[in-house]
């Protein structure tokens, strides 16, 4: 993977990160608002802002070298 195009797959990570993060914020909020005792075992989906399926993506030298040790 050369790097421009991990340059853009980290930013591209990181915004759905930062997208997935405010609305749990605000789920979260929301629930406190409407019940409070229930709020802290709400449980939240992220969905579509989800970045786990982006984790591991770039298999460089670097990454293979951290792996065989």
């Amino acid at each position: 993977m050369n790097p421009d195009e991990k340059r853009r797959q980290r930013e591209l990570k990181r915004s759905v990160k930062k997208d997935g993060n405010r609305q749990r914020r605000r789920a979260l909020e929301r629930q406190l608002a409407d019940d409070p005792e229930e709020a802290p075992f709400a449980r939240f989906e992220f969905g579509r802002s989800s970045s786990a399926g982006m984790n591991g993506r770039d298999r460089d030298r670097t990454r293979a070298r951290d792996e065989e040790e």
